[in-house]
């Protein structure tokens, strides 16, 4: 999947998550964040904290490659 903006990686982590089968207040409860961060991170929010945001990623046991496109 590609993530060019807040909203495609919120829809990632959802998705990641669902596939674990966790709740958003199971993962609440392992991070320490809470359900409307998760809520508001899922759903793009802009103003998500990056390094909450990386922070839960590598929990769902994802990883982020950062590389530079072909063209500008």
């Amino acid at each position: 999947m590609w993530v060019t903006d807040t909203e495609s990686f919120g829809k990632a982590l959802r998705a990641r998550r669902r596939e674990l089968k966790y709740t958003q207040g199971a993962l609440s409860e392992v991070s320490g964040f809470s359900v409307s961060f998760i809520s508001d991170l899922e759903r793009g929010k802009e103003t998500a904290e990056l390094g909450k945001a990386l922070f839960l990623m590598n929990l769902l046991g994802m990883r982020l490659e950062l590389r530079a496109r072909d063209r500008l």
